[in-house]
């Protein structure tokens, strides 16, 4: 059974980031020399605590040119990452690996969001 109504406030971030990866340039177009990228991602509290961390493998062939990724801690309200901007300057300037770090400005209940999100990149290109 579907619940009708007005969608969670989780479930329309979803959606709204869905719609801006639909419409995004595709990553095989920017960038056509890329073959393979990885991107490592360690969010944690900025003073130290539980850390989240995962690595996602980029499929180039169908991925956009949109680097989205949600805050590590579910409590976290009106929080994304988007680390587009960084991911696709290097990407742009061929660099094999990259690292990068992003705030999160999110919030938990009356406070702001304390994690920040590490991001290191492995790209591999076609010869030129």
């Amino acid at each position: 059974m579907r619940h009708r109504g007005k969608p969670s406030p989780a479930a329309q971030r979803y959606a709204d980031r869905k719609q801006r990866e639909d419409e995004a340039p595709r990553l095989s177009e920017a960038v056509p020399e890329l073959t393979s990228l990885r991107l490592n991602i360690v969010d944690q509290p900025s003073g130290g605590g539980s850390q989240v961390k995962y690595t996602r493998k980029i499929v180039i062939e169908h991925a956009p040119a949109l680097f989205l990724l949600p805050c590590g801690d579910p409590r976290c309200t009106e929080s994304e990452h988007d680390v587009t901007h960084a991911i696709m300057h290097a990407l742009a300037a061929h660099e094999l690996e990259f690292t990068g770090d992003d705030p999160c400005s999110g919030t938990l209940g009356l406070g702001t969001c304390s994690r920040v999100l590490h991001f290191t990149g492995q790209a591999e290109y076609r010869p030129e």
